[in-house]
């Protein structure tokens, strides 16, 4: 889980104020392209600092060069490297180059904060048994983003809280591997058995073992 680490660097980078020389706007915060589209040899960094002002005098000024000069469309864009104090003007083929790029900080927040709580439940698998806490198993489980290991040893400890609460929420959740899909559907089976219940074909309500009428949905069982 390294990603929290580049998360946290950006989200420092972020808060860094730059502007541009030619217009004073403040520089937006974007990912870099997959390559350089000057020489291909990469970029250096994930993340740069862009001047996607329109106005600004040296986009809209150097349609024209580029015309007289080199005859196709094209202008420039400030940019500044991370680290650099002192920036260059990049080509641009078009009006919205790099503006889809821009940082969504918000997300980078969400992601920070879901690794967080993914953290903390790990953190309590050791003592969820002994202490009687489903909240941490059942987190892991259906966090889809959590490491499948992980995710693997919380199906694991399910039947041994044996807590027939974790049932609704697992059945109501969509899980994207088929692999564990099908170790919690052995472990709540398990926990049923142990406290002889079972599900209702019809409704899936949980009734006795036993029972041959829902107390749910009154359908013969």
């Amino acid at each position: 889980m390294k990603f929290p680490d580049k998360n946290d660097r950006i989200m420092k980078l972020a808060e860094e104020e730059h502007y541009c020389p030619y217009c004073n706007e403040r520089l937006s915060f974007c990912h870099t392209p997959p390559f350089h589209v000057g020489d291909g040899l990469g970029w250096g960094t994930d993340v740069f600092f862009v001047c996607l002002n329109d106005a600004c005098t040296l986009y809209a000024n150097s349609w024209q060069q580029f015309e007289d000069r080199y005859g196709h469309s094209a202008s420039c864009r400030y940019m500044l490297l991370p680290g650099e104090n002192k920036g260059e003007a990049m080509m641009v083929g078009g009006k919205d180059a790099f503006k889809g790029l821009v940082v969504d900080i918000d997300s980078i927040r969400k992601q920070n904060t879901r690794y967080q709580k993914e953290k903390d439940a790990i953190q309590q698998l050791d003592s969820c048994v002994s202490e009687q806490n489903l909240e941490p198993v059942l987190y892991l489980i259906l966090d889809e983003a959590a490491d499948i290991d992980i995710r693997k040893k919380a199906i694991e400890l399910l039947t041994e809280l044996n807590d027939t609460s974790c049932i609704d929420p697992i059945r109501n959740h969509n899980f994207r591997n088929t692999e564990l899909e099908q170790l919690v559907n052995l472990a709540i089976n398990k926990i049923l058995q142990a406290n002889l219940k079972k599900e209702c074909p019809f409704c899936a309500e949980i009734i006795k073992s036993k029972a041959k009428l829902c107390m749910h949905c009154k359908s013969d069982v």
